[in-house]
């Protein structure tokens, strides 16, 4: 299948499969699997930070920054489009008991800081208190630009706030900024990392914060369900996910911009390539195409896209400009 849906449509490489097979494994409730111990030293110091803990999801992860930064009745502040507000299934508030407030993104992705202050709730019982800002990197494909989250740390700074980043895809920004992972990091007080979308692991995520911030994570993550025991055969695969494929990114960046170019020569379909910046991008489609038949067309010639106005493609490891000339070739006639 030629898939366009997602980055976390990747499959594991021969490489992974070979270190999840033979991974050293132990109990990692009791921190005794060896491979996730390797892991989260590994990304801890690599990303300048005390501590990391291993969780199964991007999802779960960042439920759990929100719930070891926030207690029951505080707030947190994050953006309209941010994924753990609107596509985590308001687990903050389901199972954390902690308010979300969301601010409407600017066109570029940030949060305008003159609304986020409007936000901030008065010290007073009859309002959650605003504990912790939220943000997003990269966010629909777009790129937080260095400057503006170096402003971000001083606006909680002044604020008495923690500053969370969810990084599901913070490589992709650091390949697009084309800065180490550490010139984004270092403003937050914790953040995550998805291994399993354009950095190609088969599972798991990683949340990053100072030793007291992990420790009440862990727990969190035993309350949750989420303790895992020889949990290590997935761990090698999210250590290689480091190691080997954060570099490459920069190739699915070239190859969304010139998916964006060919997508512009089809009639009914129209993408500013001035908006292209990482891995994602948005075409819109004329409404006399009909996305179903569309959609269904080029499942039958193994090619796979979601449907949506604007419609959504991703590129990631397991899509190369072969691929995309294929697709783009069975779209003409399709369309």
């Amino acid at each position: 299948m030629i898939d366009f849906r997602s980055d976390t449509v990747t499959r594991p490489s021969p490489l992974m499969r070979q270190a999840m097979s033979q991974a050293l494994v132990g109990d990692d409730v009791y921190s005794d699997d060896p491979t996730v111990n390797d892991l989260e030293l590994f990304a801890a110091e690599r990303h300048g930070f005390e501590a990391a803990l291993f969780c199964s999801s991007g999802t779960q992860a960042n439920l759990l920054a929100l719930m070891a930064h926030c207690e029951r009745g505080d707030e947190y502040l994050c953006g309209q489009q941010a994924h753990n507000y609107k596509f985590e299934g308001g687990g903050a508030a389901v199972l954390g008991s902690i308010q979300p407030q969301p601010i409407e993104n600017a066109a570029d992705g940030t949060l305008p800081f003159e609304k986020l202050t409007a936000a901030i709730k008065p010290d007073d019982p009859h309002f959650a208190r605003t504990t912790l800002l939220s943000l997003e990197n990269t966010i629909n494909g777009k790129v937080l630009p260095l400057t503006y989250l170096q402003q971000a740390r001083e606006f909680v700074d002044q604020h008495n706030l923690k500053l969370h980043l969810d990084g599901a895809r913070v490589y992709n920004a650091a390949a697009a900024l084309n800065a180490d992972i550490t010139e984004i990091v270092k403003y937050f007080d914790s953040f995550t990392i998805c291994l399993s979308k354009g950095l190609g692991a088969p599972i798991g995520s990683l949340l990053l914060g100072d030793k007291a911030l992990i420790a009440r994570a862990r727990r969190w993550r035993k309350v949750l369900g989420g303790g895992m025991r020889q949990a290590g055969i997935i761990a090698a695969a999210g250590k290689i996910a480091l190691t080997e494929n954060t570099n490459r990114l920069v190739d699915d960046h070239s190859n969304a911009k010139y998916l964006a170019e060919q997508l512009n020569t089809i009639n009914g379909f129209e993408v500013n390539t001035n908006h292209v910046q990482t891995n994602i991008l948005f075409a819109k489609v004329d409404s006399k195409i009909d996305q179903t038949q569309l959609a269904t067309t080029l499942k039958s010639q193994n090619i796979l896209i979601s449907t949506g106005n604007p419609l959504r493609f991703v590129t990631h490891l397991d899509i190369t400009k072969d691929d995309i000339d294929i697709f783009i070739t069975a779209l003409k006639s399709a369309v």
